[in-house]
């Protein structure tokens, strides 16, 4: 058995603490053939409560679990920052570098809203051939996004939600300060905030990762014809590996609006979400009520994404900046 220690940080505030839970409990059920698992959470004044229940799923499991809180974020960032309606502690994964035990050389970052459904010791070894970080492919993000932050229709954008990190170079080339002076030279506002800040300051030093290893749950309706058409760069992953990721996934990501723990979601994949949530210190937490019909429109434009991409195409141009805006106002 691997005596090497697999090192994982999040992230995370009150709001997210359940679904950390729920994603914590999955990754050390999965990863019971490691011999070490260490454990790092970034926080803005988690509650002791909060830790607490995260203390019992680490304890369970007899792994490290280490709380890392960054109270002065703001001060660290130095000016004014527009995250679109999300928490400031989106920010809080720019700090890992400075926050983790120099030690750490090599972290595997998660998004609170994924779940681990296989063992991730493929992953842990992978290798990164001198990038600084490896992350899957999002080609559905906007061209406009894109072209804000840097990026040609050639070059690929990667998601955030799961980053394997060499972080011993993070260090040595300063990748936090150049991080936050590109956020500082786009004002402090981005689309998608630090997702936007890590592709436009490591263009060119992200290595591709499959899909299986983040897999977003609404790609399940997207053809490969139709992800290859919408980025070029997809092509550097085959159509066998993307129908892997959609059947057998190693690690979900809760991303877009279609999220289990929302009440009347229709999600393919919500059952891994709740099967982990009921193991959890918050199981029997009620779904967030309110948007069941929107829930119902949702699935059936995932359906129409299956049978007629143009349609998805249509309405995220019509409606995709709308939602951010209305994002902000919540």
């Amino acid at each position: 058995m691997d005596r090497e220690c697999m090192n994982v940080v999040y992230a995370s505030n009150d709001g997210y603490a359940r679904h950390l839970g729920t994603s914590l409990y999955s990754l050390l059920d999965r990863n019971r053939d490691f011999a070490e698992i260490a454990v790092y959470v970034l926080t803005l004044g988690l509650s002791e409560e909060n830790q607490g229940k995260l203390r019992e799923i680490a304890e369970h499991f007899g792994r490290k679990l280490v709380f890392l809180n960054l109270d002065d974020l703001r001060e660290r960032i130095g000016y004014e920052v527009d995250t679109g309606g999300f928490d400031i502690s989106v920010m809080l994964r720019l700090f890992m570098g400075d926050m983790l035990p120099e030690s750490v050389e090599r972290v595997l970052y998660l998004d609170c809203d994924t779940v681990v459904l296989q063992s991730l010791k493929h992953l842990w070894k992978e290798n990164l051939e001198g990038k600084i970080v490896g992350a899957v492919m999002e080609p559905t993000i906007y061209q406009a996004v894109k072209e804000s932050i840097g990026l040609g229709e050639d070059d690929p954008y990667y998601n955030s939600g799961v980053l394997l990190t060499d972080l011993k170079q993070w260090r040595e080339q300063e990748v936090q300060k150049k991080l936050l002076d590109f956020w500082k030279s786009k004002g402090g506002k981005l689309f998608a905030s630090d997702q936007d800040v890590i592709n436009g300051t490591l263009k060119g030093q992200i290595y591709t990762l499959m899909p299986r290893y983040n897999f977003f749950t609404n790609y399940r309706y997207f053809s490969y014809r139709e992800l290859t058409h919408l980025g070029k760069t997809y092509k550097a992953v085959t159509p066998r590996e993307l129908q892997i990721a959609k059947q057998h996934p190693s690690i979900i990501h809760y991303m877009g609006d279609e999220r289990p723990w929302i009440a009347g979601n229709l999600n393919h994949y919500r059952r891994a979400y709740e099967l982990y949530l009921a193991k959890t210190p918050w199981a029997g937490a009620p779904k967030q009520e309110g948007k069941r019909a929107y829930m119902l429109a949702y699935h059936m434009l995932d359906y129409a994404t299956a049978v007629c991409p143009p349609v998805r195409r249509i309405v995220s141009r019509k409606l995709g900046m709308k939602l951010v805006e209305s994002r902000k106002k919540a």
